[in-house]
């Protein structure tokens, strides 16, 4: 086995000693702008296929060519010819890139050889309408002081990294809220890359934690607040907005009541036509999760087609259905994970204090509520 472990290493690195330097360069894939390495031998490629993540990123690592820029997150792989890199996310146009490759990794390498580099800078498209802030949500005059996320969404794809520097909270007065954001490195966007989650940072909001204590909450309770987006942001194709946006309103009493859905106000249409069905609830929804958790379904079970929309300030939800509706029996399939503006979820609260002592409710996936169509 020793014997066996040692040739395999001398023929390792008899093959990198015979060999031209390896070639870095950056190569567009698939309508992706990848990193490749090729000219290495094909026993040095079998033997790195298996590696786990750490040293791939060790061997081969791209970021932002400026100083303290972390690594880009992606997926590496070895194929009969080359290594490569693929980047999580398309690349920000306008901005520089750098590779490393470090040969010395390499199974069965000397550790002489110097790391190798390769520079790119995305290329800017040629400029269409310029992106704008489309809408915020929620949109609601009035907000819980325990809201717990905003939603923005934009007009055109956007660029990631830095969100931080073009995002603002401010006071009554004009003056930014200190970190009122939950800042994170993997940032909330959508796969078309138009709309970004952004949460309040949730130790400005549980009670009795640290954040809350010692700096206080983002959002007072009788007080306005501006959310406000620069318009330096820089959209996918590397150009800035069209304009600034800002979006004032008012914080109201914190809401810690979990959903009940057995206080909706369910709107049942006719059959034979293809009037919506609406839903009107005591309180906002979260805009995005109203959207996507809600369901129509027959009484058997099968879902029903159709397209789903939000009003008056996400307290009324309709369905409309792609086919006209048959008489008889329905069910709405509400998933219990859907929440509120604060993140209450179905029958239970957001921030639940340990220290109560009561029955616990076990929730399922789903509750439904029945209609009729007649």
């Amino acid at each position: 086995m020793i014997r066996a472990h040692r040739a395999l290493l001398l023929s390792l690195a008899m093959a990198l000693s015979a060999r031209a330097e390896p070639l870095l360069q950056w190569v567009p894939v698939g309508g992706r702008t990848c990193v490749e390495v090729s000219g290495l031998d094909a026993a040095v490629l079998d033997a790195v296929r298996a590696w786990p993540q750490e040293k791939w990123r060790a061997l081969l690592a791209v970021h932002v060519q400026q100083d303290g820029a972390p690594p880009m997150l992606g997926a590496w792989q070895a194929d009969a010819r080359a290594l490569r890199f693929t980047p999580q996310f398309p690349l920000t146009p306008g901005v520089a890139y750098l590779a490393e490759f470090d040969p010395a990794r390499l199974p069965g390498a000397a550790p002489t050889p110097q790391r190798i580099t390769a520079k790119f800078t995305a290329p800017i498209p040629p400029r269409g309408p310029a992106a704008v802030v489309a809408n915020i949500f929620p949109s609601a005059g009035e907000v819980p002081e325990n809201l717990l996320k905003f939603y923005v969404h934009f007009s055109a794809p956007m660029s990631r990294g830095h969100i931080y520097d073009h995002i603002h909270l401010r006071d009554e007065a004009g003056k930014d809220v200190e970190l009122p954001f939950l800042e994170i490195d993997e940032e909330l966007w959508d796969p078309e890359m138009k709309r970004l989650t952004l949460f309040i940072d949730p130790g400005r909001i549980k009670r009795d934690v640290r954040p809350l204590e010692e700096i206080g909450p983002a959002l007072e309770q009788g007080r306005r607040f501006t959310l406000a987006i620069d318009a330096a942001w820089l959209d996918a194709a590397g150009h800035p907005l069209a304009q600034k946006y800002e979006r004032t309103f008012r914080v109201g009493p914190p809401d810690r009541s979990p959903i009940v859905p057995a206080e909706w106000k369910i709107t049942a249409p006719a059959g034979g036509g293809t009037d919506a069905l609406r839903i009107a609830f005591p309180k906002p929804m979260d805009h995005a999760l109203a959207l996507r958790l809600l369901r129509v379904t027959r009484a058997d079970g099968t879902s029903i087609e159709g397209t789903t929309s939000l009003a008056e300030a996400e307290r009324s939800w309709s369905f409309t259905p792609n086919r006209p509706w048959q008489t008889g029996p329905h069910r709405l399939v509400v998933a219990t994970i859907l929440e509120d503006l604060a993140g209450n979820n179905v029958g239970k609260a957001f921030e639940v204090d340990l220290r109560e002592r009561g029955e616990r409710l076990d929730l399922v996936e789903s509750v439904k509520l029945p209609f009729e169509v007649r």
